[in-house]
């Protein structure tokens, strides 16, 4: 698997850095590559917050440097590591810096595909 593999939109689902370890939020992951070939991601979580990241690709781990703005306008930051299943399918795991240190949030990715057909 490469890196340009990894481009397009997902489908995510995943829960907070705390102990219920529930799926408490969903969203959209956008990967796509900048000049460097690095990842560029960003995601939208529960149709209202927007994260930021920039990571790397190696044997079939993507880590993922991320910040947002919290509703406190604070910014938050943290990582993001995931096993990359498939080009189709991610699982991972993240923390952030001032978040629980006894607990991980997990985010899980299943690739968006598009049912669109083009014109000839």
């Amino acid at each position: 698997m490469t890196v340009q593999d990894l481009t397009g939109s997902y489908s995510i689902s995943g829960s907070n850095q705390d102990e219920s370890q529930e799926i408490n939020y969903k969203g959209i992951l956008n990967l796509s590559l900048d000049e460097n070939n690095r990842i560029v991601a960003l995601w939208l979580i529960n149709d209202t917050q927007q994260q930021k990241g920039h990571g790397f690709f190696k044997d079939n781990i993507l880590v993922v440097n991320f910040s947002y703005k919290g509703d406190d306008r604070k910014t938050y930051k943290g990582v993001a590591v995931y096993r990359c299943i498939t080009k189709d399918v991610l699982d991972g795991f993240w923390s952030e810096k001032h978040g629980n240190p006894l607990y991980l949030g997990t985010e899980h990715c299943l690739r968006i595909k598009s049912t669109e057909k083009l014109s000839s």
